[in-house]
């Protein structure tokens, strides 16, 4: 074939090209060489000397394709079968309609192959630019400018008349109701033919899905809607509440699967939102009236069902949030109230775990641990935790760390070790709730000191175990003195092996076993002030004297100050049918010595040898007579009464330990030492939030008043939290002091004064 414009007769090529393009949208037979031959006559035509036909070829196939899509849709909506019902009606229009497009949109296809010349060589080139189709004014393609694939397209939807798209639509519905009703039904014709109205328009920029819209998702959608009020009416009076969501959520299932069967993917969200509407949110009275049975009664199923239904409503859920929090917190705050005796604190850190666990695999399960109801049970979990039950302070922090100290000391435990490593571990949860964590800082730092100076913790590595998880939680800052005292003990040990080996290469003797703590004196929480350190025992000053010449040689320029009222010593009794070993306080070492010449005492010699005032002596004697090491013959408050040494002294154990006299120890709540606590964590505030002020002002030079208490806020989060007349005093107290003043002329603002 030659490519060389020549002259051509239009209407005997057109009729030659007129037939195979029948035979093509029609699928009839076309072979190759005819084929072949219509493809070089619409070249020849496009190229046609010495005029191109390729407006006239375009305008003869456009009416070709206008009165074959007209012949075609009449004889769709031509209904020849009057007689049947309306329902046989749908389904036969339905067929033919769809029997109709596909074959008329796959031959359409072989077509705009037949037409590659005219549609790259012509159309194209006078095709409205995208952007313009995109951003302009216009809203139609003009049909001269559309290829012929395209322009077949739009042929078939102009000769879809308003009474032809009404039946197709009625037909439809009835289609999807017999689907819905699991009646026999063609999910294929069906699905084709709502598709054929996306493939319609598919080569639109704009509005694409304007004629599935029109023709199939509204009338649908408004369909799904009926049926909804109807089916929620139905089951409101059939069921209880647990059984409409049931039925529901299963109602739910099923017509998403439809709307996958039938409905462009677009559309599902909107058949979902409808569906949601009619039958979850028109009813939210009903569902909300069973929220309290539901968490009371902790029905899963329930609360699985009542959340896979609400979660995508805003707002709907926070009803059943409400309820959920003050369900955790009356629970917890009820356990609060039985707190009592010597394991209260065991109780209150068991209890809190228990609730914690059983809500948090609750949550996982129903609610797949979203995080609104994870807060919730956060937030509730921190209104028991910090709750204050009729009390100026919070007891929490102080029942943590008496639960750690149970766990970390020897005569505590009745727990193996394994078991006390997960209990420590868990305890950090009830931990990261407390708001006050400096006062559990400074229980826990208490009860450690005594632990590691009295020796009786169970093991070193859980205790800097417990300090690292602390650390992870709060900061480096936090336990900076925790892991000070606990190198110190470390420390301790080297130190003692240098004064074996001083005293070795002195010759010298100390006289007694004797081993020594030194405690940097900022780290650890022991009051030196207005404290009666009590007797020290004849036998221990040489070892003394020799230990502080070793320190004095090996340090220089530190002061060592001897807290002998929390010293211990191990004293053998050889008085006795058999030597036992007993463990006790210095003091109380001391008065039993006095008995080393004697075997009675009274009070008062034991007062005026001691230094202790009556009431001291009594609660350092008062162990070793409750073990039946002494007797007291009459009152402990009459100084005339006589203590006597038990020489028929006998027990099961030959190593004895005596309590500790001086102090609680690990035992039950002290209030005097509790108060004195608070006393002191409520001065370390105000010189925390003075400090804070401080470097805040001297950062930001000018600050007004608000944004000076909200940066304090912020920074002292971490370890309490401060209420605003605790800052407002801070802020007063450093104006006094001249570290800032009042900016002239603003009441509320403050400068920094260098």
């Amino acid at each position: 074939m030659s490519l060389k414009p020549k002259s051509i007769d239009f209407q005997e090529t057109w009729l030659s090209l007129k037939e195979t393009v029948y035979g093509v949208v029609t699928l009839g037979k076309v072979g190759r060489s005819a084929w072949n031959s219509r493809f070089s006559d619409v070249y020849s035509l496009c190229v046609a000397h010495p005029e191109p036909m390729a407006e006239r070829l375009y305008k003869v196939t456009k009416d070709f394709l206008e009165d074959h899509v007209a012949n075609l849709l009449r004889r769709v909506a031509s209904t020849p079968d009057q007689d049947l019902a309306d329902e046989a009606v749908g389904e036969g229009l339905l067929q033919r309609y769809y029997d109709a497009w596909t074959q008329y949109s796959e031959g359409l296809q072989y077509l705009n192959n037949l037409y590659l010349y005219l549609n790259q060589q012509h159309i194209r080139k006078h095709k409205i630019a995208e952007a313009e189709l995109i951003y302009g004014n216009t809203t139609t393609l003009n049909p001269e400018k559309l290829e012929v694939g395209e322009l077949g397209l739009l042929s078939w939807e102009l000769a879809l008349d308003q009474q032809l798209r009404l039946r197709v639509i009625r037909a439809l519905l009835a289609g999807v109701q017999a689907a819905r009703e699991n009646k026999p039904h063609r999910t294929q014709i069906i699905r084709t033919v709502i598709y054929s109205f996306v493939e319609i328009q598919a080569y639109r920029k704009k509005q694409p899905l304007a004629l599935y819209t029109e023709m199939a998702e509204s009338p649908l959608l408004e369909a799904t809607s009926e049926h909804c009020r109807r089916l929620a009416a139905i089951l409101l009076l059939r069921c209880n509440v647990s059984g409409y969501m049931r039925e529901v959520i299963t109602g739910m299932d099923q017509e998403m699967d439809r709307g996958k069967q039938f409905l462009h993917p677009s559309s599902l969200s909107k058949l979902k939102a409808v569906y949601e509407k009619h039958m979850v949110e028109e009813h939210l009275n009903f569902l909300h009236a069973e929220f309290d049975s539901m968490v009371i009664e902790e029905r899963s199923e329930d609360l699985r069902n009542v959340y896979t239904l609400l979660r995508t409503l805003p707002g709907a859920l926070r009803p059943l949030l409400d309820v959920t929090f003050n369900h955790i917190k009356d629970q917890g705050l009820k356990g609060m109230v039985d707190l009592k005796g010597e394991s209260a604190h065991n109780q209150f850190v068991e209890q809190m775990l228990t609730i914690y666990d059983k809500y948090k695999d609750l949550f996982s399960q129903v609610f797949e641990s979203d995080q609104l109801f994870m807060g919730a049970l956060d937030k509730a979990c921190s209104a028991v935790i910090n709750s204050r039950q009729n009390e100026q302070t919070c007891r929490s922090p102080e029942l943590l760390a008496r639960y750690c100290d149970s766990l970390l000391r020897k005569s505590s435990r009745g727990v193996t070790e394994s078991e006390a490593e997960e209990k420590l571990a868990s305890s950090i949860i009830i931990f990261k709730y407390i708001d006050d964590k400096d006062i559990f800082q400074k229980f826990y730092a208490q009860l450690m000191a005594k632990r590691l100076i009295h020796q009786q913790s169970y093991s070193m590595d859980q205790e800097e175990a417990m300090i690292n998880r602390l650390k992870l939680a709060c900061g480096y800052e936090f336990t900076n003195k925790l892991l000070r005292m606990f190198t110190d003990i470390n420390v301790s040990g080297d130190l003692n092996s240098k004064f074996q080996d001083y005293l070795k290469a002195e010759n010298a003797d100390a006289g007694v076993g004797f081993s020594i703590h030194v405690l940097q004196a900022g780290a650890w929480p022991l009051k030196v002030e207005n404290c009666n350190m009590g007797p020290v025992p004849i036998q221990l000053e040489k070892p003394i004297q020799l230990f502080e010449s070793f320190y004095r040689n090996f340090y220089s320029g530190r002061k060592l100050t001897w807290l002998h009222h929390l010293c211990m010593g191990e004293l053998k009794l050889c008085y006795l049918r058999k030597p036992y070993y007993v463990t006790m306080q210095t003091a109380q070492m001391a008065l039993v010595l006095e008995f080393e010449h004697t075997d009675t005492q009274s009070i008062s010699e034991l007062m005026r040898a001691s230094d202790f005032s009556l009431e001291q002596l009594g609660r350092h004697i008062a162990p070793l007579i409750d073990i039946h090491l002494l007797t007291s013959e009459g009152n402990m408050n009459d100084i005339e009464t006589i203590i006597r040494l038990n020489t028929g002294f006998v027990n099961k154990r030959t190593k004895v330990r005596v309590a500790i006299g001086a102090s609680g120890g690990g035992g039950p709540r002290n209030q005097t030492e509790a108060e004195r606590t608070a006393a002191s964590v409520d001065e370390d505030r105000k010189m925390f939030l003075q400090a804070a002020i401080v470097r805040i002002m001297k950062a930001r030079k000018v600050l007004k008043h608000n944004d000076l208490l909200q940066e304090v806020l912020g920074q002292a989060r971490v370890a309490f939290a401060p209420n605003v007349a605790m800052i407002k005093k801070c802020i007063e107290s450093l104006i006094d002091k001249q570290y800032i003043e009042r900016t002239p002329g603003a009441s509320d603002e403050y400068s920094y004064l260098a």
